[in-house]
């Protein structure tokens, strides 16, 4: 029998854990008890006492005011929510409340969907008869943030945004000072939001109740707009956004407090960046160029143009000469299309996407060892670990929703251990930081799996029964020197041997990589280590613990699973399996070619010597973002035709023979796969500027020009079809993702998976493979001439190329890449901070912005490449992983000077 409490003296079921708070709002509704201090994600607080209720131990016994919020439920409880003992306390608290409060409701940012007027009104407050504060109103507003605002006067000290801060994003900006009617909150040391370490999330906007702190789009005064909620176009978190809009205008973004990937969370790029959808520099008609210049066409111009020279080169040269690079920026819908496409309508396996060069190594590493290419565990799986190990990601930065959930399980004690060239924001407050040398992961993670070995720390009882090749493997691992193995990677290997025994010893361990694993020439095989290293400590299958990629852009994770690859069709189906190639050919009603096609590497290479003629390129800015910046180039220009699908003129569109103005995330309809293999819809907020067509559109239009029939685009007519091909999506449908989508594989009837590989692999047994650490080829055939390493990473507030950030405020913050270089080095060669220098390299060289940090070692050196006015990508090098062929923009070999000129290309 279940236990029971009792409100206004009528028996209730009690669940355990839960605060009285929950328990009145589970049963007589979520505005059933006022609160102020309280929010759905943050901890319960007790300091505004709204919320209090009578409380009793017996029937009609003594009853005793207490905070709901924070109050356990006990059995047996009586609770008189609306007693007139209650009723009178808290118009008494409101009453004070608003005595420092100005009451200029009617010109308020949030008059409407205020936290306080609606208090104030259930409570009953008609007039307040205590005699108005002084202090509040002479506080100064704080208009100095691209994005942030503050009007202090119109603070009520709830301590929800400071909390908010605290507990949500860890970065400890605002705090409160000054005591009794002088208590008030600061930013920083007493600063401006712009001058403080504000990382400008949003959250404590979001917490406000009032309009004390807010926005520059006034999120909160839009309580009658029309909202719609959509999927975040960014990173791999996927956080669920809720768009409000008004006469077709996006008027502002919040957070939904039940999205389960991010749970009323998000950085300022998904809250703030969105400016970019209707930016006066946005493409709104298809452009041909002729005679070296672009002229406006119509898009039956465009069209024809594209599907005549299609087809005279499949008649000429056949249908190998057309390649096609889709995006990990757009829905699985659109991405399974442009593959389709490529297969059933050209006929040819010439087809991939930017997973190429971020994550492909990761596919490729986890299929091997467990048979699957993807998360292992759920990011919610971070409330049941004892260890966190990163390894060559910095997620505060790049994906900060699930940084921000790290940060704050590390800060209150959890395990952290941090393999990392730079001194990252984690690495603060990991009780292991492995600051290797970059480019020699394999070499560190044989280590740690050396110490677990000798040290008899295994899991014993999983590698026996869920593993295979395991005793070879151990045998090559012990025949390794750990001394030499230090020196290579220059980290301490009595560290090393720490952090092993504390990830190893760890009840259960989370791993989350980025691409700081992949984008090595050894990248495919670092991921297979870690995969040996999770097996072999029994991390898999389990809560809190598994292999969490974290996926680059927000479609990465769907972009291969829907096919956009040239070794496996949609569902990671084998192209040269000759049951799969009928299963296809059936299915598209087709001939599919069964020979692997054009990696995007290969392509570059084929167009140079002249076999590939033609390339279709969606949402990728691959000369601004590639490695070898001059030789994609060549490559582009090197092409017959060239089809850029984009929404501005980026540095690939400037090459284009044709260019399709296509439409953001805001504008269409789909489905996104987040890095956990969510599933979730993304919906349309705004139509597509007039002079655009969503993606899907345009390869439906051109898939029909050239013979092929293909129905309208729909999300929901496209996820049919996709649900009978690939084996994953099977249960999946459009209505039946609801708000929080699914996480693959579903099963018929929407069952999902929040984990994998619980009792069995996807391949039968794990397998342990030894891979042997090797000198990347850039080290080995420059570093006598060109001493220094550089590195590349990516800054909170842009992304990638910055096509979109670039156009948003987020420009104001951040406003050029710059140099990282440690003090040593850049003593030695004369570089004062600020001032600008030359990095050259075999390829090239580029003048940037030196920064003196210690955040990397003598000898590393790191920057973005998020601006084309410095386009690093001229400098780094054409080494590609061994394996899966994603670019080495980790290991970069250069040099460095104070600076003369520009850019110019090596000869």
């Amino acid at each position: 029998m279940s236990k029971v409490a009792y409100i206004n003296d009528k028996a209730y079921p009690i669940h355990e854990g839960e605060t009285m708070l929950s328990f009145l709002r589970r049963h007589n509704g979520k505005k059933s008890v006022p609160t102020l201090c309280d929010a759905a994600n943050l901890e319960p607080f007790g300091s505004c006492r709204v919320c209090s209720v009578d409380v009793a131990l017996q029937k009609e016994g003594k009853t005793k005011a207490m905070a709901s919020c924070h109050s356990p439920m006990q059995e047996g409880m009586y609770l008189y929510p609306d007693s007139p003992n209650i009723q009178k306390l808290r118009k008494n608290i409101i009453e004070l409340v608003l005595t420092d409060h100005p009451l200029d409701c009617l010109t308020c940012e949030v008059n409407g969907n205020c936290e306080l007027q609606d208090v104030a009104a259930s409570v009953g407050i008609r007039d307040v008869r205590y005699p108005e504060g002084e202090n509040h109103l002479h506080r100064e507003k704080d208009l100095s943030h691209p994005y942030m605002t503050s009007d202090l006067s119109k603070c009520i000290n709830c301590y929800r945004c400071v909390r908010a801060c605290d507990e949500v994003q860890g970065e400890f900006v605002l705090n409160m000072a000054g005591r009794g009617f002088d208590s008030h909150i600061i930013k920083g040391h007493d600063q401006s939001f712009k001058e403080s370490d504000c990382v400008s999330c949003g959250a404590c906007a979001q917490a406000c109740p009032t309009s004390a702190i807010s926005d520059v789009f006034e999120s909160k005064s839009v309580a009658k707009a029309e909202k719609t909620r959509t999927v975040c176009t960014y990173c791999g978190v996927g956080c669920n956004l809720e768009v409000s809009t008004r006469n077709g205008e996006i008027l502002s973004i919040q957070a939904p407090y039940d999205a389960a990937a991010n749970g009323g969370h998000t950085c300022l790029k998904g809250r703030y960046a969105f400016k970019f959808y209707n930016h006066p520099d946005r493409l709104r008609t298809p452009l041909i160029k002729r005679n070296g210049k672009f002229e406006e066409a119509t898009w039956d111009e465009a069209y024809d143009f594209i599907t005549d020279k299609f087809k005279q080169l499949i008649a000429d040269h056949g249908p190998d000469s057309i390649a096609g690079i889709s995006s990990a920026r757009t829905p699985n819908e659109e991405n399974y299309l442009m593959q389709k496409f490529m297969r059933a309508v050209v006929g040819t396996n010439n087809i991939d996407c930017c997973a190429r060069v971020c994550h492909s190594p990761t596919a490729l590493g986890m299929q091997r060892a467990f048979g699957t290419g993807a998360a292992t565990n759920s990011i919610d799986d971070l409330n049941y670990t004892d260890c966190i190990i990163v390894i060559g990601a910095n997620p505060t930065d790049a994906h900060p929703v699930t940084g921000a959930k790290i940060k704050q399980k590390l800060m209150k004690g959890t395990m952290g251990i941090v393999i990392d060239p730079r001194k990252i924001e984690l690495a603060k407050y990991a009780k292991y930081h492995l600051q290797l040398r970059p480019g020699t992961n394999v070499a560190l993670l044989n280590m740690m799996l050396y110490y677990i070995i000798t040290e008899d720390v295994m899991d014993k009882d999983f590698v026996a029964k869920r593993t295979e090749g395991f005793e070879e493997f151990k045998q090559e691992i012990l025949k390794l020197d750990m001394d030499e193995l230090a020196s290579i990677t220059g980290v301490d290997k009595e560290l090393v041997k720490e952090a092993s025994l504390a990830y190893a010893k760890a009840n259960a361990a989370m791993e989350f990589h980025g691409l700081g694993v992949t984008e090595h020439s050894q990248g495919t095989f670092t991921v297979q280590l870690i995969a040996d290293l999770a097996m072999i400590t029994g991390n898999i299958g389990k809560k809190g613990s598994g292999m969490n990629p974290l996926r680059g852009q927000n479609n990465v994770q769907g972009a291969a699973d829907m096919g956009a690859q040239p070794h496996q069709g949609a569902g990671y189906l084998d192209v040269t399996n000759p049951e799969i190639n009928a299963r296809y050919n059936t299915f598209y009603n087709a001939k599919v070619p069964s020979h692997i096609g054009y990696k995007i590497p290969e392509m570059f290479n084929a167009a140079i010597n002249g076999d590939l003629k033609a390339l279709w390129l969606i949402g990728e800015d691959v000369v601004q973002t590639d490695p070898n910046t001059q030789k994609v180039m060549k490559a582009m220009d090197s092409l017959e035709l060239l089809v850029v699908q984009e929404i501005f003129m980026t540095e690939t569109a400037k090459h284009a023979t044709v260019i399709l103005p296509g439409a953001s995330f805001l504008e269409k309809s789909g489905t996104f796969t987040n890095g956990e293999r969510r599933v979730q819809r993304v919906k349309k907020v705004v139509e597509p500027l007039e002079g655009t067509k969503s993606d899907g559109e345009i390869i439906v239009d051109l898939m029909n020009r050239m013979g092929y029939p293909q129905p309208p685009y729909t999300p929901d007519g496209m996820l049919d079809e996709i649900s009978q091909i690939v084996p994953f999506f099977e249960g999946i449908t459009w209505d039946n993702l609801g708000d929080n989508g699914l996480q693959w594989p579903v099963k018929k009837g929407g069952v999902d998976t929040p984990m994998l590989h619980i009792d069995e692999f996807k391949r039968g047994l794990g397998k342990f493979t030894f891979q042997n650490f090797k000198e990347s080829v850039e080290v080995e055939t420059h570093g006598k001439d060109y001493p220094y390493i550089i590195t590349t990473n990516r800054e909170l507030e842009h992304y990638n190329c910055g096509t979109m950030t670039r156009r948003t405020g987020n420009v104001d913050i951040l406003t050029e890449d710059v140099l990282l270089i440690n003090p040593k080095d850049a003593a030695d060669n004369l570089i004062e901070d600020g001032r600008m220098v030359c990095v050259e390299s075999p390829r090239g060289k580029v003048d940037i912005k030196a920064f003196i940090t210690d955040e990397v070692k003598p000898g590393v050196m790191s920057s973005t490449f998020h601006f084309p006015e410095i386009m690093l990508n001229n400098i780094t090098s054409d080494v590609h992983d061994s394996e899966a062929m994603c670019p080495e923009y980790k290991v970069v070999m250069c040099r460095v000077r104070k600076s003369k000129g520009k850019f110019k290309q090596l000869v």
